[in-house]
């Protein structure tokens, strides 16, 4: 549980000392888990930190993000990497993204197959003249078959997403 405190602590740090860049955005998600016929599912919370574009395309952009998510059985995932949003002028938008991560299950029966999980995301929103955004989206984390056993699980949430 040591490297988990380790990945908590650096994830914060790393998300205060963002704070005073130029953060672009802020989201927080609620929704479940889904581990098949193999897990125990719950109710699950999502914490996202999205830096500011490094590339803007008409309707496109990309940025480093950071993620961390709890499931009511103690599940837990943090992670970090790339983010796309396509979005367009009439305020609907499309995430997408892919973040590699530490994974600890918090019952035995949630097993990923190993530590290390990728967390993909897809999700459809609507922003707001105020910059805020909500969103439904469907994340699945799996090893990528690089452990003998790759599970995987979704997560479906509905997110509240803070521009600033």
């Amino acid at each position: 549980m040591t490297r988990f405190r380790v990945a908590v602590y650096s994830f914060v740090l790393f998300l205060t000392t963002s704070l005073f860049a130029n953060a672009q955005e802020l989201t927080f998600g609620l929704g479940t888990t889904d581990y098949g016929d193999a897990g125990e599912d719950s109710v699950a919370f999502d914490l996202e930190y999205r830096h500011t574009p490094f590339v803007q395309r008409r309707v496109m952009s990309v940025a480093w993000g950071a993620n961390a998510s709890v499931s009511g059985e103690g599940d837990f995932f943090i992670g970090g990497g790339i983010w796309t949003r396509w979005q367009w002028d009439s305020g609907w938008f499309i995430d997408n993204s892919i973040m590699p991560g530490l994974y600890e299950e918090g019952i035995p029966g949630n097993d990923l197959g190993s530590t290390f999980e990728i967390r993909s995301l897809l999700g459809v929103g609507y922003q707001f003249n105020n910059g805020h955004a909500i969103s439904a989206a469907f994340s699945h984390k799996s090893n990528a078959s690089l452990a003998t056993d790759n599970p995987g699980m979704n997560m479906y949430t509905i997110r509240y997403h803070i521009s600033f």
